[in-house]
C-alpha cells in the first residue's frame, strides 16, 4: 500500500504542475477570448491527456500492484490532494473564502473540470492489466 501512497503523491505532484501551468494560460489567455467555460472545455482534453501520462508513470514507477485496492488508494489520494490544493490556490492566491470557493461547483465550467476530475481519480483503476 505504500507504493500507492507515493504513486498518488507523484501523480498528483505532476498534474498539478501541469495544472497550474495550463490554468494560468487558460486563465490570461483563452479565457478572455473564449469566455470560462470554452477555456475550461479547450484546456480539458490536454489535462486529462498528461493526466493519463502521469498516471501510468507513477504506476511503472512505484511498481503498484495490479489489485484494485492499492489502484482506488492512488486515485482517491490523489484526487484529494488535488482538491486540497485547488482550495489552497483558491483562497490563498484568489482571495476567495472556502464558502465562495465552493458556491464555484455551482458553475458550468468548474462542474466540467470536477467531472474531468472524478476521470483523474479512476484513471489509476481503468489502467489495471
Amino acid at each position: 500500500m505504500r507504493e500507492a501512497l507515493k504513486a498518488a503523491a507523484a501523480y498528483f505532484c505532476t498534474t498539478f504542475a501541469a495544472g497550474f501551468l495550463l490554468g494560468t494560460i487558460r486563465t490570461l489567455l483563452v479565457e478572455p477570448k473564449t469566455g470560462a467555460l470554452g477555456a475550461v472545455a479547450l484546456e480539458l482534453p490536454l489535462m486529462l491527456a498528461v493526466s493519463w501520462i502521469a498516471c501510468g508513470w507513477a504506476l511503472r514507477r512505484f511498481n503498484v500492484e495490479s489489485r484494485f485496492s492499492p489502484r482506488l488508494v492512488m486515485g482517491l489520494v490523489a484526487l484529494a490532494l488535488l482538491l486540497l490544493a485547488e482550495l489552497w490556490v483558491s483562497t490563498a492566491l484568489a482571495g476567495r473564502s472556502v464558502g465562495e470557493h465552493l458556491a464555484l461547483y455551482q458553475t458550468a465550467p468548474v462542474l466540467l473540470g470536477l467531472i474531468a476530475q472524478l476521470a483523474y481519480a479512476v484513471f489509476p483503476l481503468v489502467r489495471l492489466r
